[in-house]
């Protein structure tokens, strides 16, 4: 609950984040460092303050009736959000501010459309109601206003989960044991890991079940060759490595030196010898092309809307348009197109969004299909079941925060049949 004498300082942080020109977790780490007077406790109450207020700002500007005043933005989200009574506030407030705040108790929001009442950009709700009906539409809508809790991996390179779970039960309360990856664990948002000795040792690392389940999805064994050619900070590459028991060979391509910097340092802590982190100019790099033809599996967990994640990154809501989809198709072809090259006979592509949109997901596949007669697809469903993961979505791997709780999902295996 937030400490009122705070709520100038998160009125100062929505002024610089609510243009949305950078991450808003940079944005509010920038702000920290410039304030050191601000605790441990602080930081959290306030961090919950700005995304609270992120996840619903379509609701709060309409119900505020005043865009540039971010102070009344915090008012509305203590007094319509966290319940919170004008008498709590009123030390707090000017004579005017109370008035206004008095005001805001009588709006009538009955009227508003379901985009305003779950705050969503008008082209994304048209499109989740066409995919997935209204009822499902406004399920996922309400999903994405609750935070997600932290979901951890434990690295079973260096420790069991039932041991981890014994371990870190000694300093941190509440500890779930994910339904479906067979090594995950969830604990409560906010738990701060920095010095914990588990995280600094390696033992457990910071992933959502649904990255966790796609790891296992890759079905990699003892010795193959693995490519994840969109690796990011090699979270699911460090998963897989795991997976194979620190057998064969996983190669962890990126374009961001700053990306391919981080992997390193949680390469190190990892345990794992078995994998190789690469920078790569772009998905057509000259040092690819030895590799064509090499591997047994190839990850291509590309970039997208990021539709599914936004329990856990609000401000992605207000980023994008339905414009940038169709520069985003075009850029998950062209880095299929590129890892299909690598991929050996009877070897495996695996395409993979953090999106919950059809045309991010099997539409894409449909496209590559089609143009592509030497790969076919493999059912999800029969993976699952032989790496004992208890879950059924058909084909295609499709996750949403509204059904399984974890971020939206969307993956495809494909073989290579010649």
């Amino acid at each position: 609950m937030l400490n009122l004498n705070l709520i100038q300082h998160c009125a100062n942080i929505l002024g610089e984040i609510l243009d949305f020109h950078g991450p808003a977790d940079m944005k509010l780490s920038n702000y920290y460092r410039e304030h050191g007077e601000l605790g441990q406790k602080d930081r959290g109450e306030i961090a919950e303050c700005i995304y609270g207020i992120i996840r619903r700002l379509r609701f709060l500007k309409k119900i505020n009736e005043d865009d540039s005043n971010y102070k009344k933005l915090v008012i509305a989200w203590l007094i319509k959000t966290e319940g919170r009574s004008i008498r709590e506030l009123e030390h707090g407030l000017s004579k005017d501010e109370i008035e206004w705040a008095k005001s805001l108790k009588s709006r009538e929001t009955e009227n508003y459309t379901w985009p305003e009442k779950l705050s969503l950009p008008d082209w994304l709700w048209d499109l989740l109601v066409e995919q997935y009906g209204l009822e499902e539409a406004i399920d996922l809508g309400r999903s994405f206003l609750e935070p997600a809790k932290l979901d951890m991996r434990v690295n079973t390179i260096k420790i069991s989960r039932d041991d981890l779970v014994d371990q870190l039960a000694k300093e941190i309360a509440d500890i779930e044991v994910m339904t479906y990856s067979p090594s995950g664990i969830r604990i409560a948002r906010g738990t701060s890991l920095s010095r914990n000795k588990l995280f600094l040792e390696g033992k457990i690392e910071v992933q959502d079940e649904s990255s966790q389940i796609l790891s296992f999805l890759a079905d990699a064994k003892r010795g193959m060759m693995v490519a994840d050619f969109c690796a990011g900070a090699g979270g699911k590459s460090l998963a897989i490595g795991a997976i194979m028991k620190n057998t064969g060979r996983i190669y962890a391509y990126d374009i961001s030196e700053k990306r391919i910097i981080n992997l390193g340092k949680r390469l190190k802590k990892s345990g794992l010898s078995n994998l190789f982190a690469q920078k790569i100019k772009n998905e057509k790099d000259a040092k690819l092309k030895k590799l064509h033809g090499k591997f047994d599996r190839v990850l291509a967990d590309v970039p997208c809307s990021g539709t599914g994640t936004f329990r856990r990154n609000p401000d992605l809501k207000w980023k994008n348009s339905i414009q940038d989809l169709d520069e985003l198709n075009m850029k998950q072809l062209a880095i299929l197109d590129e890892a299909k090259k690598l991929v050996k006979k009877e070897g495996r592509l695996i395409y993979s969004t953090c999106s919950l949109l059809k045309r991010e997901n099997a539409l894409i596949i449909e496209s590559f299909l089609e143009k592509n007669r030497n790969f076919k697809i493999i059912s999800v469903n029969d993976i699952l079941i032989k790496n004992q993961i208890p879950l059924s979505t058909g084909i295609f791997l499709e996750l949403t925060p509204n059904n399984q709780k974890t971020d939206g999902f969307f993956a495809a295996v494909l073989e290579r049949i010649d």
